[in-house]
């Protein structure tokens, strides 16, 4: 009997940690992380039971040395089984040293890795060490009891809210501590009083029983106090929804390069032959499932491979359309598999954004939410890294096991990327399932509303208003959600250039050139990305939930993935069949037709209203004369008064007229220069110079980037007096035509033998850098940046005001046109 009371204490500890182990086991993706705290907990307890007869500082020693073996043979069991790459020394430093934040930022379920492992089973084992050093050998059961509640409470505060309450795991964790305290709290004698007054008088003793029993009263009642004290809050916070500790610790975070991967399109464009990555595809890559949505509703009889896609050629129609991969994809293949790198949610008027939240994540990774009666295939790719450079880990969508590298996962978009960063050489196998809807189902399709999509519908203010025209005449002729999108996949397809040399941008002024700008000045003609971006921004105008994507165009088999195949296109998402992409790239070797054959994008001038018919005179009647005026009997004002008090009230008015342009001027220069961010008083000061440069007969054609409005403003500084004359105030041809180089020979040689104007020419070109820089780097502009813009303005606007007539000095600061020109 007393050999199974020595044992209920050691046998309790070992249940108590393996239940917490059991309770944190429930966020991971099997059982093994509660099998490896169960055997920490024997081997802890049972090491400490062997070595009771040593003496107690050799046993803490002993212990953890064992320890050491125990965890390193964790780590290596668990590292097999993730195949994670390196040798065994880096991945048990790796997981020491990151242990604990990538527990709390790990994707959930959670697969034991090193990382995620290695603090559980740690402390686990010194949880056993602590309860059986006081709870056996000191024969402090209670305090020795105290380290495994602490982990069990630690275990449940991890969980936290990502797993459902278990409440037979707390009644046997607390069965099993009152069970050792019953077994190792009973004393070798029976009766207390017995043993305590041993050789007492039967007085004495009595009174000893009477103090115990009044003591333990009294002990009773403090705990009963207690419970009845404390039970109302503890049912309160019964219902309530646990505090998830992982929103304390901060996930993977991407830099701005990999924010926002659609600004490297066009870098990848002019840079056709560089190798990415070298892809091998096992599984089908054929065309069948790239087939486009919007031709397999309309394209007659389904394949035979029963995927609902059109076998014939997505082109038939006319339009274009299709998914990247087509022959209307940028790589003039018809072949192919589609890899993703980033899904883009959200857009702001300037840029668009990843905004994923990435949880730290193991080989598996957890399953999506599939669409409802989608065929679904498996493709498995080894992937090599080559000159692809950021943290975002391209794979075919959705994937579902990652070997060979450790990643971080958004379970919203399906994206992938690996903390560390990638490095060349890095080799990477991922296994994907992608889906196959029925496309057929799309003419009578709707999209969904409400909160759980409002970011995919958010329209930032301060979009073009020819871009919102443009959406509503699309919007009025097609009523359904599907006829909407393919409207717009349709005018891009058929009215722009997709070209290589395009400059990267997306903000509101980009897709309003690209879609409006004069074809002839750089318009109407861009990558892949302003053509996603603009239908992206013209769906959500119209109604529809729509989002970015950038990937790669992956060949077929094995070969390698160039900067020529990166593109981007968008997705719309439907009711029942999920994000479907789009393809508003034009066929190749096609002529754009004009904008205007199908949109102005200026309103049309209102039709004069008729002339009236001429009537006939007619005779007037002859009137009976005046009577004249006796002499002497005039009333009122003379003439001269008349004509003199009504010349000097003009005067008055227009004076002050003058003197409130004048103010309104000066005040719109403050407003401009003073006033707002840092990137908003670049902005005034560029329109100072915009200002000045059309108050001085050169008005800067809409065409024009900073740094060739910054040559126009050069050449109309250089100018002398005698260019403004006509042609100057019309615009002239180096007003807008000319191109920057044959504005600097105009500069250099134009004037010669004229002395220069000033002594030194305001660096406008400072001034085109931090447009430039307020434009494309929002949040990157400072303080001095806009103190050095606005004095740039001012002396340039000063400088420009000098070198006109006089004339033009006297009437620059009396114009009315800032205030009415569009700021």
């Amino acid at each position: 009997m007393r050999f199974l009371r020595a044992l209920a204490v050691p046998l309790a500890l070992v249940a108590m940690i393996g239940l917490a182990g059991a309770a944190l086991g429930r966020v991971y993706a099997d059982a093994l992380l509660s099998q490896l705290v169960l055997g920490a907990a024997v081997g802890s307890v049972g090491i400490s039971l062997a070595a009771r007869r040593l003496p107690s500082w050799l046993v803490a020693p002993l212990s953890v040395l064992v320890l050491i073996g125990y965890a390193g043979f964790a780590l290596w069991l668990t590292a097999r089984r993730a195949e994670l790459p390196g040798d065994f020394a880096t991945v048990a430093a790796d997981a020491a040293r990151n242990g604990i934040p990538r527990l709390l930022t790990a994707l959930i379920p959670v697969e034991p890795t090193p990382d995620t492992v290695i603090v559980p089973v740690v402390a686990a084992w010194l949880a056993g060490l602590a309860g059986a050093e006081v709870g056996i050998r000191a024969a402090r059961v209670l305090l020795g009891l105290a380290a495994p509640v602490a982990l069990y409470a630690g275990a449940l505060y991890v969980v936290g809210p990502n797993a459902s309450p278990v409440l037979w795991m707390t009644v046997v964790f607390a069965a099993a501590g009152a069970l050792a305290l019953a077994a190792g709290g009973r004393p070798e004698h029976a009766d207390p009083a017995d043993a305590a007054g041993a050789g007492l008088t039967p007085a004495v003793r009595a009174a000893l029983r009477l103090r115990m029993f009044a003591s333990t009263a009294l002990g009773l009642v403090v705990v009963v106090g207690l419970a009845a004290a404390v039970a109302p809050l503890v049912a309160r916070r019964v219902g309530t929804t646990p505090v998830d500790p992982r929103r304390y610790v901060q996930p993977p975070q991407v830099d701005s390069l990999d924010e926002n991967p659609l600004i490297r399109i066009s870098g990848w464009a002019l840079n056709p032959d560089q190798v990415l990555l070298e892809v091998t595809t096992r599984g089908s890559g054929d065309p069948a499932g790239q087939a486009t949505p919007s031709a397999a509703p309309d394209g007659g009889d389904d394949s035979d491979d029963g995927t609902g896609s059109d076998s014939e050629d997505p082109a038939d129609d006319g339009t274009g359309t299709g998914e990247p991969g087509d022959e209307a994809g940028p790589a003039g293949s018809a072949s192919g598999l589609r890899i993703r790198l980033a899904v883009l949610n959200d857009y702001d008027g300037v840029t668009w954004k990843v905004g994923a939240t990435y949880r730290n994540a193991g080989r598996v990774l957890p399953a999506a939410d599939r669409v409802p009666n989608a065929e679904v295939e498996r493709i498995e790719q080894d992937i090599t890294v080559r000159d692809l450079t950021g943290r975002l880990l391209p794979a075919v969508p959705t994937p579902r096991e990652v070997s060979g590298s450790r990643v971080a996962y958004d379970q919203a978009s399906g994206t992938l990327i690996r903390p560390e960063g990638l490095t060349e050489g890095l080799r990477y196998t991922v296994v994907s399932e992608r889906e196959r809807p029925d496309y057929n189902l799309l003419p009578g399709a709707t999209v969904p509303f409400g909160d759980e999509v409002a970011r995919f519908l958010r329209v930032e203010p301060g979009a073009p208003e020819q871009m919102q025209r443009l959406a509503e005449q699309l919007a009025e002729e097609n009523g359904a959600p599907y006829a909407r999108a393919v409207a717009i996949e349709t005018f891009l397809a058929e009215h722009y250039r997709l070209v290589a040399d395009a400059p990267s941008g997306h903000a509101y002024p980009n897709l309003g050139f690209f879609l409006f700008g004069p074809p002839n000045g750089g318009g109407q003609r861009g990558t892949s990305e302003q053509f996603a971006a603009a239908f992206a921004v013209l769906g959500r105008m119209m109604g529809l939930p729509t989002r970015v994507v950038v990937g790669f165009q992956a060949p077929p088999g094995t070969g390698p993935v160039r900067g020529a195949d990166a593109l981007a296109w968008p997705e719309v998402l439907f009711d029942e069949l999920g994000w479907v992409p789009f393809n508003p790239l034009p066929l190749p070797n096609t002529q754009p037709r004009p904008v205007e054959q199908d949109f102005k994008p200026e309103p049309e001038d209102p039709t004069p209203p008729p002339e009236e018919p001429s009537q006939p005179p007619q005779a007037t009647p002859e009137s009976t004369p005046e009577p004249a005026a006796a002499p002497g009997g005039s009333r009122g004002p003379g003439v001269p008064v008349l004509v003199g008090g009504g010349t000097g009230g003009l005067l008055l008015v227009l004076v002050g007229l003058a003197l409130t342009v004048v103010a309104l001027r000066r005040a719109q220069r403050r407003r401009r220069l003073a006033e707002g961010t840092p990137a908003q008083r670049i902005a005034g000061a560029w329109r100072e110079v915009t200002d000045a440069l059309r108050l001085a007969g050169r008005p800067v054609p809409d065409h024009l980037a900073a740094t060739e409005v910054a040559a126009h403003a050069r050449s109309s500084l250089a100018g002398t007096s005698d260019a403004d004359g006509p042609e100057a105030d019309s615009g002239g041809p180096d007003a807008g035509s000319a191109t920057p180089a044959r504005r600097r020979r105009h500069t250099r040689g134009g004037n010669a033998g004229r002395p220069p104007l000033r002594s030194a020419t305001p660096p406008v070109d400072d001034l085109a850098e931090l447009v430039n820089l307020a434009a494309f780097a929002p949040g990157h502009a400072t303080e001095e940046q806009a103190r050095r813009a606005a004095e740039l303005a001012v002396a340039y606007a000063d400088e420009l005001r000098a070198s006109r007539p006089w004339w033009r000095r006297v009437l620059w600061s009396l114009h009315p046109g800032p205030l009415r020109w569009r700021d």
